[in-house]
């Protein structure tokens, strides 16, 4: 292998290695969650600086690889998605983070009932799912399996879009799940968001795979099949 084939897998091998971390992040806040354990959420917190330092250390490595081989062709774009994907990474561990932080202040434990009522679980679960998958893609470079993900996201815009009924009913029944029930709400927009993070990646993996750029795709096949109505 060349220099610059061996600095390129050293780094696919970190970017491996943060997607491991964060999904561990994701996966420690839920049954933090779940659990109402405040040590574990606390854990969750603590770690967040290891991501960042990832973050961090992955963003250097991408730079010294520009300054010193000059990359052309598929390693170029795998330098340019490795420094999206890394900042994608780094946004859900900032969510994780996120979630913890409400198992940390809330002073009762989330109510099961409403838990189930929300699908909030079932959401949980699905992201952690798509981001696992987008790691699989990326170690195998599966352009097929990255562009699954698209579509499995609109199960978390579904309950997401459905959620503020869902909740509102609930506060409704019982006032006094209000400060849960907002909390619930907070994380079903953090679990959305991670969707979305997720669908960047998949884009990025395709970009450096097939060299096809989807940003913006949805929205201009959108504006396309308006301008043909």
């Amino acid at each position: 292998m060349t220099p610059l084939e061996n600095e390129i897998a050293a780094l696919k091998k970190e970017l491996v290695n943060m997607w491991i971390l964060v999904q561990s992040q994701l996966n420690k806040a839920k049954e933090a969650m779940v659990q109402f354990d405040k040590d574990l959420a606390r854990e969750v917190l603590v770690k967040e600086k290891r991501v960042n330092s990832f973050e961090l250390k992955i963003d250097m490595d991408c730079e010294n690889i520009f300054a010193l081989h000059c990359p052309v062709a598929v390693d170029l774009r795998f330098l340019l998605a490795a420094l999206k994907i890394n900042t994608n990474l780094e946004r859900i561990g900032d969510i994780a983070a996120g979630i913890a932080l409400y198992v940390v202040e809330s002073a009762v434990n989330f109510d099961m009932d409403a838990l189930e009522k929300t699908s909030l679980i079932r959401m949980y679960d699905e992201a952690v799912n798509i981001l696992m998958d987008t790691r699989t893609a990326f170690e195998k470079e599966d352009t097929v399996l990255a562009r699954s993900i698209f579509k499995r996201d609109d199960v978390l815009d579904d309950i997401n879009d459905n959620a503020p009924g869902i909740v509102a009913e609930i506060i409704k029944a019982d006032l006094n799940i209000l400060p849960e029930a907002l909390y619930m709400l907070s994380i079903i927009r953090k679990l959305e968001r991670v969707g979305d993070q997720s669908k960047n990646i998949a884009e990025e993996i395709i970009f450096y795979v097939e060299a096809k750029i989807l940003k913006h795709y949805e929205s201009s096949q959108k504006n396309k099949s308006e301008d043909e109505e």
